[in-house]
C-alpha cells in the first residue's frame, strides 16, 4: 500500500523546526537570555516554532541528558539553575576535566579533528576582533567540545558538556569586558592556539599545562568582577 504523501514530507519540515528549537534553546541559555532556574514555557516555545507538544518533550528530555535543562515529575522543564555552591564546584573541578580531555586529546586527535579545532579557533578570533560577547563564548564551548571530542571518553563527556554549560553563563555573568580586553582575551586566544599545537604533537604535558594557566585566566577574571576595584584580591585568589 502506497505512503501517505504528506507523511513523506512533514517529517524532515519537523525535523528541521525541532532542530532549530534545540539550538535556540541552547544559546538562550548559554547567554542567560534564559535564566538559570527560570521556567521554559513548552506552549509559547510550541507556537513558536510551529511544533506539536510530544516533540518538544522529547528534545526536553535530550537537553536534560545534556545538562542544560532540570527536568521533575509533574513540574514545568526549567533551566538548569546556578547558584553560589554551583561556582565553587565548577572552579574545584573545571580544571581536572578540561586537563584530563585535553591529554586524551592529545593522544588520540587525528588530522581532520584538529582542522576543525583550528576552524573553531578562527571564528573565536573573528569574534574577539569584532567584540561580539555571545559570539565568543559559543566559539569558546565549540572549542573545548571539539577537544572533549578529540578525547573519545565516554566518561568524561557528560561532564565536560555541563561544565561548558556552566562555563558559558559565569561568562555572560561575571566577566567585565573592560579587565578581558585588557590583553586577557589575546592571552587566552593564544593559548588556545598552544593547545592547538600541543595536541597536534602528541605532547600531552604540556597540552594539560597550558590548559591549567588557561583556567587561571577565567578564575582571576571572575574575582575581578567580584572584587571592587582598589580592593586587593584574598589569598588564594
Amino acid at each position: 500500500m502506497p505512503k501517505k504523501p504528506d507523511s513523506v514530507m512533514l517529517k524532515p519540515e519537523n525535523d528541521n523546526r525541532k532542530q532549530r528549537l534545540a539550538s535556540a534553546l541552547r544559546q538562550r541559555i548559554l547567554t542567560m537570555e534564559i535564566a538559570p532556574g527560570a521556567v521554559i514555557d513548552e506552549v509559547e516555545l510550541a507556537g513558536e516554532f510551529g511544533l506539536s507538544r510530544p516533540p518538544i518533550r522529547e528534545l526536553m528530555r535530550q537537553m536534560a541528558g545534556e545538562g542544560y535543562i532540570d527536568l521533575e515529575a509533574n513540574r514545568p522543564a526549567r533551566a538548569t539553575a546556578m547558584s553560589y555552591h554551583a561556582l565553587r564546584d565548577f572552579y574545584l573541578v573545571a580544571p581536572m576535566i578540561y586537563i584530563a580531555t585535553t591529554k586524551l586529546a592529545a593522544e588520540h586527535a587525528r588530522p581532520e579533528a584538529i582542522a576543525r579545532l583550528r576552524a573553531i579557533q578562527d571564528q573565536f578570533r573573528a569574534a574577539i576582533k569584532a567584540g561580539d560577547l555571545n559570539a565568543r563564548i559559543f566559539a569558546n564551548d565549540a572549542f573545548h567540545l571539539e577537544i572533549g571530542r578529540m578525547a573519545r571518553n565516554v566518561y568524561l563527556m557528560p561532564s565536560l558538556r555541563r561544565l561548558l554549560i556552566d562555563h558559558a553563563r559565569i561568562a555572560r555573568t561575571f566577566y567585565r569586558d573592560d579587565f578581558s580586553d585588557g590583553g586577557q582575551l589575546a592571552t587566552a586566544a593564544d593559548q588556545h592556539d598552544q593547545i592547538i599545537d600541543a595536541i597536534a604533537r602528541r605532547d600531552p604535558e604540556t597540552a594539560g599545562g597550558i590548559v591549567q594557566a588557561h583556567m587561571e585566566i577565567s578564575r582571576r577574571d571572575m574575582a575581578a568582577y567580584a572584587v571592587p576595584e582598589g580592593m586587593e584580591l584574598p589569598p588564594g585568589f
